[in-house]
């Protein structure tokens, strides 16, 4: 099973680092705009910005059964659902109480991994470096926010929802994602853009929407920086990466979210952001898989 190399591990932290800045760019766009409006327009950007890497590459997309598939699935239950869920979701949830709710999909990859792929079985270590990451989310955003479950139970859900289906389109990449990393990001991304727009018409009225600066600022910044090149590492990183190893990403991302809070916005430093990230990175040192000593394999 491949394991990673340090470059894989660098861009983890990298896509950590351009995810734990969604929550605060999508609270800023559904102030301005729609949620589903807001998801086909970050959609839409991130799929001409890939179509114009491909082309300018000189590549083009892979046609056959399988990789439709991929593109349909990742498109649809990792792009378009999910990020709609998500900004409905955080027009009522507090900030803290999404990311507890986040924090589920790294549970429901482990499970998943394990009914699912042969080669990620459930064993003690991932699931102590699981616990480690949830409790790391718990240190961050205090038991608190575990008595507003239920408080919200629509929003909740939608939130929620999202998690599981990041879980879920996990596991299917790294089954199935064995292809071309621009081409599966381009491929997913077009087909996101037209469910996107779907979504937004069917739900919402976007022709008649005046949307602020800032939020379409925000929706910009979304497609191209948070969804565009964010896919380009996903689709590598999920590939190199077990699939437990890389849900670990969000337990990961609440914990810089905070610490861009104290840089960017002087927000607090507490002793309980210092605990959170060391749980974290103990919990993504438990998951990986134990390597195996070259010795007794080599020839003499």
């Amino acid at each position: 099973m491949p394991s990673g190399n340090h470059v894989d591990y660098l861009l983890l932290g990298v896509l950590a680092l351009i995810w734990s800045t969604s929550f605060l760019l999508i609270k800023i766009g559904v102030t301005g705009m729609e949620p589903f409006t807001l998801t086909a327009i970050r959609l839409v950007i991130a799929a001409g910005v890939l179509l114009l890497v491909l082309r300018l590459s000189g590549r083009r997309l892979v046609v056959t059964r399988p990789a439709v598939r991929l593109y349909a699935f990742v498109g649809v239950l990792g792009n378009a659902l999910p990020f709609s869920l998500i900004s409905l979701g955080e027009v009522t949830v507090t900030s803290s109480m999404a990311a507890v709710l986040m924090g589920i999909m790294p549970v429901a990859t482990f499970v998943l991994a394990h009914l699912l792929i042969p080669s990620e079985p459930m064993t003690a270590r991932k699931f102590v470096g699981v616990s480690l990451g949830f409790g790391g989310l718990i240190a961050l955003v205090g038991m608190s926010a575990l008595g507003t479950i239920g408080s919200d139970p629509l929003g909740q859900l939608a939130v929620l929802g999202g998690a599981l289906c990041y879980a879920l389109t996990a596991v299917y990449v790294r089954i199935h994602g064995m292809f071309g990393t621009l081409e599966a990001a381009t491929g997913a991304g077009l087909v996101a853009a037209a469910a996107g727009i779907l979504f937004a018409f069917w739900l919402e009225d976007p022709l008649t929407m005046t949307p602020t600066a800032p939020a379409l600022w925000a929706a910009v910044i979304l497609g191209a920086v948070h969804t565009a090149l964010a896919a380009l590492i996903y689709f590598r990183t999920i590939r190199n990466l077990n699939a437990v190893t890389f849900a670990q990403i969000n337990y990961l991302i609440p914990v810089l979210g905070s610490i861009w809070g104290i840089l960017l916005l002087g927000e607090s430093f507490g002793p309980n952001v210092v605990m959170a990230l060391c749980l974290v990175l103990a919990g993504i040192y438990f998951v990986q898989p134990r390597r195996r000593t070259r010795a007794a394999t080599s020839a003499p």
